[in-house]
């Protein structure tokens, strides 16, 4: 019985630290969900601008602000502006130079105080009833925190309905743009460090033109929009190659996009990404490149997958930076119908991963000798003597008479029955008390 409870009580203790346990671990994931790893997902922030005059329709724009999910302590950053397709009001004639600037944001934690977005280019000739996409706007910001926090960016607070926000200038008209007496949300971009290992993403504002001028194809120049996800190593070690894979990706919201034009060759053509490395005694990798598929003249060209090899040689941090892109047959040719897309000089996201001590691969290792056994020595045969020797031990015991001789007998000290019997006692007396108390439980329930 007693047993009994003492189980009992084990068991209701063990289903108590169950239920702590789980309500520790429901606690904690709760807690997980509400960690600032969650809130660092920074969403684009779109604002609707009523917009009139000049060669556009006046009417709503929505335009999006779309910022990095993360930025660098002491770095540069890039935000942008997209424009939607908006309505003409009259017909555009191919080659008018456009401008557009304004966006005002107030920047916390960052530099200048005051940011405005500014782009250039030139119109597609659109006829009445159609639609233009003016060139998306964007502006460079410094993060001031060397550690941690957050870049808040605000559109302007003081605007009203009569202010001017936003001028898009196409030839010798302009629109203009107001939104009303409330202002969008801020956005709050978190400053951290480049990871260890895993992925990160990136949106680069590429120039992409023919290598070749006298070629003329109505896709180029064009500025395109590419994502670009690398896959960064976990366990980079010294002196053994990492492998980094970049997707990249056009986004959908590209002013132009990524078209094969005239000449280019539909089979054999390789997509070629360069990658600046620096840190932990790497040395400037090549291009990386993979085969083009499914190329068609005229359309848009799906990019494959490369992946760049570098090869650390102490430890401490590698940083990624991504470059230009080519895509022909060549990544340094300077004819045909090559594309070349030209990456910003400033404002791009670092990636960075860790280095640990390796041991390294040796490019030509020496085989260990196989040990020579060493013979075993016969051993020389051992001659034995046997003797035999005979002890009669003393007998003190005394002969019963008529009786034969049994040792030392009685007078040797008890014998093992004594042992059996006490035992068979010790065993009796437990039972009989084991009833008594079984009885008193009994009783007692």
């Amino acid at each position: 019985m007693l047993t009994s409870q003492a189980w009992r009580r084990l068991a209701h203790k063990t289903s108590a630290l169950g239920l702590m346990g789980t309500v520790t671990v429901v606690a904690g994931s709760v807690a997980g969900l509400s960690s600032p790893a969650q809130a660092a997902v920074v969403e684009p922030l779109k604002i609707t601008y009523n917009c009139s005059g000049g060669a556009l329709q006046t009417g709503p724009v929505i335009v999006t602000i779309t910022p990095p999910a993360s930025v660098e302590p002491a770095k540069s950053t890039t935000i942008d502006w997209t424009f939607p397709a908006i309505p003409v009001s009259k017909a555009l004639t191919a080659g008018e130079t456009v401008t557009a600037g304004g966006g005002d944001l107030t920047v916390t934690g960052g530099t200048p105080a005051a940011l405005k977005g500014t782009s250039t280019g030139t119109t597609t000739a659109v006829a009445m009833g159609g639609s233009y996409t003016p060139p998306k706007m964007s502006a460079s910001v410094s993060v001031t925190a060397t550690t941690g926090g957050n870049l808040v960016l605000t559109p302007l607070a003081t605007a009203t309905g009569t202010t001017p926000l936003l001028s898009i200038k196409i030839g010798q008209d302009t629109t203009t743009c107001t939104y009303g007496s409330t202002s969008p949300a801020s956005i709050s971009i978190p400053v951290q460090t480049g990871g260890g290992g895993g992925t990160g993403t990136e949106v680069v504002a590429y120039k992409c033109d023919l290598v070749d001028t006298t070629i003329n194809d109505p896709a180029y120049p064009a500025d395109v929009d590419i994502k670009l996800t690398p896959t960064l190593p976990t366990n980079a070690k010294t002196n053994e190659e990492a492998s980094i894979t970049w997707t990249s990706t056009v986004e959908s919201s590209s002013l132009d996009k990524l078209k094969a034009p005239t000449g280019f060759p539909t089979t054999g053509g390789k997509y070629f990404l360069n990658v600046k490395a620096t840190g932990a005694g790497v040395t400037q990798p090549a291009a990386a490149e993979a085969p083009l598929t499914g190329v068609v003249v005229g359309q848009d060209i799906t990019l494959p997958s490369v992946t760049v090899k570098v090869k650390p040689t102490t430890t401490g941090q590698v940083t990624l930076v991504p470059g230009d892109l080519v895509l022909g047959t060549s990544a340094t040719a300077t004819t045909g119908s090559t594309i070349k897309c030209t990456a910003p000089t400033t404002g791009l996201k670092n990636f960075t991963f860790q280095v640990v001590v390796g041991t390294g691969t040796s490019p030509s290792p020496t085989p260990t000798p196989t040990p020579t056994p060493t013979p075993t020595p016969t051993p020389k045969p051992t001659k034995t003597s046997t003797a035999t020797v005979t002890v009669t031990p003393p007998n003190k015991s005394k002969t019963p008479k008529a009786g034969a001789d049994t040792g030392a007998g009685g007078e040797a000290g008890p014998d093992g029955r004594l042992f059996v019997l006490t035992g068979t006692v010790l065993i009796a007396a437990a039972a009989a008390g084991g009833l008594v108390l079984r009885r008193r439980t009994a009783g007692r329930g």
